[in-house]
C-alpha cells in the first residue's frame, strides 16, 4: 500500500507540536479536496473548449477573470497535456494522505520526503504560472487561483511536519521553534503577497469597478 500505511494511535512523530499535529490532516484533507475539485473542473472546461472552440468556460467572467485565455495558452499544457491532469493526480494523493491521517495512520519518513518533494515542485510550478498569468497572458483563472491558494499551505505544513522532528540541539532549532509557533503566519503573508501582486497588476481594471 502507498507509503507503507500502518495503523497507529497517532499520526505524527512525537516530536511534532500539537498545533502542527492538529493542522496537518486538516490542511491536507481540505486543501487537497479544494485543489482536486478545481483541477477536475479545469479539466472538464478544457475538454469542452477542445470540443467547441467557441465555448465560453464558466470561469470566464470578465476581461481579467478569463479562464479561456489561460486554457488556450501554451503555458496551460507545459508538458504537452493539460496541467490540470497533474493537479488531479497530485491532489488525489494529498487528499488521501490527509484522510489517512484522520484515520490514525502514519507513514514512513521516505513517504514524507517524497510528499515534500512533490509539494515543492507544485509550489515552484504554481509561482511560475502566477508569473505567466500576471505578466505574460495577462488574465486570471478562478479555478487556477484556488489551486494557488491551497498549494502554498500544503507545502508549508508538510515542511513543518518534517523539520519539527529535528533534534532539539540541532543548529537552527530556535528558528524552527519560531516557525512552528507562528505556523499560520507564513502562508497568510505569502498569500497576501500574491494578492497584492494581483491587485497591482490589474488595478486599472479593478478601479473601473469602484
Amino acid at each position: 500500500m502507498i507509503g507503507n500505511l500502518q495503523p497507529a494511535a497517532t499520526f505524527t512523530r512525537r516530536e511534532n507540536t500539537p498545533n502542527i499535529a492538529r493542522m496537518l490532516p486538516i490542511v491536507l484533507t481540505v486543501g487537497g479536496t479544494i485543489g482536486l475539485a478545481a483541477a477536475f473542473l479545469l479539466t472538464v472546461e478544457r475538454l469542452n473548449l477542445a470540443a467547441d472552440p467557441d465555448y465560453i468556460p464558466s470561469c470566464s467572467i470578465n476581461p481579467v477573470l478569463s479562464c479561456g485565455s489561460i486554457m488556450k495558452s501554451d503555458q496551460a499544457a507545459l508538458f504537452g497535456f493539460p496541467n490540470s491532469l497533474l493537479g488531479i493526480f497530485a491532489f488525489a494523493v494529498v487528499t488521501t494522505t490527509g484522510t489517512a491521517l484522520w484515520a490514525g495512520a502514519r507513514f514512513r519518513p521516505w513517504f514524507w520526503h517524497g510528499l515534500l518533494a512533490g509539494s515543492l515542485a507544485g509550489v515552484i510550478l504554481v509561482h511560475w504560472l502566477i508569473f505567466q498569468s500576471l505578466y505574460r497572458i495577462q488574465a486570471l483563472c478562478p479555478y487556477c487561483m484556488a489551486v494557488w491558494a491551497v498549494t502554498i499551505p500544503i507545502f508549508w505544513y508538510v515542511t513543518l511536519h518534517l523539520i519539527s522532528s529535528a533534534p532539539t540541539q540541532s543548529p537552527g532549532r530556535s528558528l524552527i521553534t519560531t516557525a512552528i509557533k507562528f505556523h499560520s503566519t507564513v502562508p497568510m503573508l505569502w498569500g497576501f503577497a500574491v494578492l497584492v501582486l494581483i491587485i497591482q497588476r490589474f488595478w486599472s481594471y479593478w478601479a473601473t469597478l469602484l
